[in-house]
């Protein structure tokens, strides 16, 4: 993604990504995909498998997918539907804009001793 433009705002990349990665720290039962230094690379190297993703629509909205991994036990539509709802207000919050939606992928199950 290049410099985001939404509603007379430009954000550098990787200023909704890290909204968003901060934001997902809160959420229990799932940590992003490939854990902290899969985000480092994300936000540092196109080539690498990225845990979130952003979209800006032309509606001045965004459409962001999140990568994560769940910890065995959670409920995962309930999971689902915390992410989504903590991205979109983390989002609300920090730059103003709507998320119209959040696509919440779960790519894998952690095993927590």
């Amino acid at each position: 993604m290049s410099d985001l433009r939404l509603d007379g705002m430009a954000l550098a990349d990787g200023v909704v990504e890290t909204i968003v990665g901060i934001a997902m720290g809160t959420v229990e039962g799932a940590v992003l995909s490939g854990g902290a230094a899969s985000l480092l690379a994300a936000l540092g190297n196109k080539g690498a498998i990225q845990p979130i993703e952003v979209k800006a629509n032309e509606n001045n909205t965004l459409s962001i997918g999140v990568h994560v991994e769940a910890v065995y036990g959670t409920v995962l539509p309930e999971l689902a539907a915390r992410i989504r709802q903590t991205v979109s207000d983390a989002v609300l919050t920090q730059v103003g804009v709507e998320v119209s939606d959040v696509d919440v992928y779960i790519d894998g199950i952690q095993f927590v001793s």
